[in-house]
């Protein structure tokens, strides 16, 4: 089901499809670093099906990323609670190694952000990593995340430091507006 688009990209759930082409990904040492190491084939579906559960549960989570140029799953991005901070929803991406460096990650996340804002009315979106994984910190500063703490988060049973960036309804509004202007 198509749910976001923009000038470049086609935010919709996961198909039969993309599971193949989601597993290589999760399997891609590169992208893994900051995940707790690769996932199984059987782990990453069961994140794709548990994403399109949530969308339909809930109207967000995480949704396949496909380029509309030429129908190529790039990866996914989307916004959902983390166990251990449920009165925060954050956003995230996670794209093939192949597609890092053109954009793709902040044009899918600018689009999760206006929706998160706009359409479910939060009041603040946050977004984690790891202190070292400075491409999702260059993202989230083109975003207009700013700091906010460090943090011990739990992710699939693994704990990790984790810098968490946080980003207001406020403070996006200002931004967007600016980049239109």
């Amino acid at each position: 089901m198509d749910i976001l688009r923009t000038e470049r990209l086609l935010l919709r759930t996961f198909t039969e499809a993309d599971l193949p082409r989601y597993a290589a990904l999760n399997a891609d040492p590169l992208v893994a670093e900051w995940l707790g190491g690769p996932l199984s084939r059987a782990d990453s579906d069961e994140i794709a099906l548990w994403a399109n559960s949530r969308w339909e549960a809930h109207r967000f989570g995480l949704l396949a990323v496909e380029r509309l140029a030429d129908g190529e799953f790039l990866g996914m991005c989307g916004l959902h609670r983390l166990k251990d901070r449920p009165d925060d929803v954050e956003i995230g991406w996670r794209l093939a190694h192949r597609h890092w460096g053109q954009g793709y990650a902040t044009e899918a996340a600018r689009a999760w952000l206006r929706y998160g804002f706009e359409e479910l009315d939060l009041p603040r979106i946050i977004s984690t990593t790891d202190e070292p994984n400075v491409r999702s910190l260059a993202v989230m500063r083109r975003l207009g995340f700013t700091f906010l703490e460090h943090d011990r988060i739990e992710d699939n049973g693994q704990w990790f430091d984790a810098v968490v960036y946080a980003l207001t309804r406020e403070d996006w509004a200002r931004e967007d507006r600016a980049r239109r202007d």
